[in-house]
């Protein structure tokens, strides 16, 4: 069995998935990484890169992920002293201001994201990743970004030789060894943080044109696939009660901001499931002939029990004041842009929240993982 697990992007709010993991090493016990395929994107790419950095014992490398999680504040994602932000704004305005002439320097992000790399280069041992792949301890691991300069979404992806890379329309599988630079593009959230360089081209968040996020594990030979995601699932009664609280006589930017985040990092995956299961269906009544390359998959879809969002909602009087000042200038505040908030809230109170709620949830559900992990070859089939 090529057990794959699929972590998806979204800033912060990827601390869910650590305790999602945290409940995880709780049912598999001592050992090494059960998931022979790990996927991830965005702050996905950062979590599932560190779990293959220590393939030889799962339980350390989830004990070791949560205590860095649980340990950051905003200054080690992103610099928050007055003279950054305020020289990152500036260049913004005269760029904004400058009719087209050529500024001192053009700012094509608002926070700069050296101590994320500091750290990622400090706590990950990417060498390791590739030490654990020769010696089959990985079957493969993937993160994925966007090109800025092409517009396609390309996994990078480190691989047992059978592994071939792959193309597809708008997407791409490259090989080669997983490198901080590869990891920071995937999170490179856009206009927030700054894009990447990865050989000769500029990258940013992976979750910006991946439209099909099971792909990689599928190409990497994944027979089961199980995805923890960060978004929670409406009720109708929810969605109702959400809209009767908005301010129809102002829509702040941090609003719209929001929403558009939320199409980077959410808006994916439930389509690219549902359409396995409209390819699983039209397979079975093909009975699945061997001339269509086609191989039984089942898929676990792991979700938040409540609101992510709506968590973050009183963060924003913890951020560093300069910071603070600019996102209540784009309208965040308590009462307002939420969603935009909670990709940014690396503080220890809602890192701390959504750990706690991923492990919970995942321990409610623990019998049917159980049952999933131990389902035969029948379930859910799709095309790589």
């Amino acid at each position: 069995m090529n057990l794959a697990l699929v972590l998806t992007g979204g800033g912060a709010r990827a601390a869910y998935q650590v305790g999602a993991l945290t409940a995880l090493a709780e049912l598999f016990g001592a050992g090494p990484l059960p998931f022979p395929v790990v996927c991830g994107v965005s702050a996905g790419a950062i979590n599932g890169s560190a779990l293959a950095a220590q393939a030889d014992n799962f339980p350390l490398a989830v004990r070791h992920l949560a205590d860095t999680w649980l340990q950051l504040t905003p200054d080690h994602v992103y610099r928050t002293d007055s003279l950054s932000l305020v020289s990152i704004g500036s260049g913004w305005f005269r760029g904004l201001t400058s009719a087209g002439r050529q500024p001192p320097r053009r700012y094509n992000h608002l926070l700069d994201t050296e101590p994320l790399r500091e750290l990622l280069d400090r706590e990950i041992d990417f060498a390791a990743i590739h030490r654990h792949v020769a010696a089959g301890l990985v079957r493969g691991v993937a993160v994925s970004a966007t090109n800025y300069v092409t517009g396609t979404s390309v996994s990078f992806f480190d691989a047992l030789p059978t592994v071939k890379p792959w193309a597809r329309s708008r997407r791409l599988g490259v090989r080669g060894p997983i490198t901080v630079d590869q990891v920071m593009a995937s999170a490179a959230i856009p206009i927030f943080f700054p894009p990447v360089k990865v050989g000769g081209s500029y990258f940013g968040d992976g979750g910006v044109r991946l439209t099909a996020p099971l792909s990689p594990a599928l190409h990497l030979g994944a027979d089961r696939i199980l995805v923890v995601g960060i978004r929670h699932p409406r009720t109708a009664e929810e969605t109702e009660e959400l809209n009767a609280t908005q301010d129809r006589e102002d829509l702040p930017l941090s609003q719209i901001l929001g929403v558009l985040m939320n199409a980077v990092f959410l808006d994916s995956l439930e389509p690219d499931i549902e359409r396995v299961e409209r390819v699983t269906a039209m397979i079975q009544l093909l009975q699945r002939p061997d001339d269509l390359h086609l191989r039984p998959i089942q898929i676990l879809l792991l979700q938040p029990s409540q609101d992510l969002g709506a968590l973050a909602a009183d963060q924003v009087v913890r951020f560093p004041r300069t910071l603070r000042f600019l996102l209540k200038g784009l309208g965040a505040s308590q009462s307002g842009g939420a969603d935009l908030l909670s990709y940014l809230a690396f503080e220890h109170e809602y890192i701390e929240r959504l750990v706690k709620l991923g492990a919970e949830d995942t321990r409610a559900r623990s019998e049917e993982i159980r049952t999933f992990l131990g389902l035969a070859a029948s379930g859910t089939s799709s095309v790589a």
